[in-house]
């Protein structure tokens, strides 16, 4: 696998959120977004707990401070995707509003993705219900996996 680029300095408070984001960066980008450059992760102690914020001004996006921004963000520049990955300890799921919302925080022509992370196949199904179309579910207990709501972005 390819790590995550640019995590320098990163840390993260403990517990079972940070726990999920340090799987996320550490298990799910390699394996499926390789050599992708972390440009943002939240802390449950600091919002801004890691921001990349002259990659994202090159990238074209301006961003609102108060937005309710996505637990990771990655950009994979082999295919011009920004990855936003929803830890489900935080706020649940992506569904259908979440997407919505995330669409107008980041309008660019770049091509989103959107990813929940969820700890484990139990805390999965609590949420099947809820997932929104057109997004990808990551099950850090089963790695090497993706669940795919009808979207075409990782399948091309």
């Amino acid at each position: 696998m390819i790590p995550v680029q640019n995590i320098e300095g990163l840390k993260l408070s403990p517990g079972k959120h940070s726990q999920l984001i340090k799987e996320i960066i550490d298990n799910f980008a390699p394996r499926f977004i390789p050599g992708s450059l972390l440009l943002y992760t939240g802390d449950t102690g600091n919002k801004w707990g890691y921001f990349d914020k002259e990659t994202f001004n090159k990238l074209g996006f301006v961003l609102d401070e108060h937005g309710k921004m996505p637990d990771c963000i990655f950009y994979y520049e082999q295919k011009k995707w920004l990855v936003l990955v929803e830890s489900v300890t935080s706020h649940g799921p992506i569904d259908s509003k979440r997407k919505i919302e995330l669409q107008k925080l980041f309008d660019n022509d770049m091509t989103l993705v959107f990813v929940t992370a969820f700890p484990d196949k139990q805390t999965f199904t609590r949420f099947t219900a809820e997932i929104a179309w057109e997004t990808e579910v990551w099950l850090s207990d089963n790695p090497t996996h993706l669940i795919h709501f009808n979207g075409d972005k990782f399948l091309g």
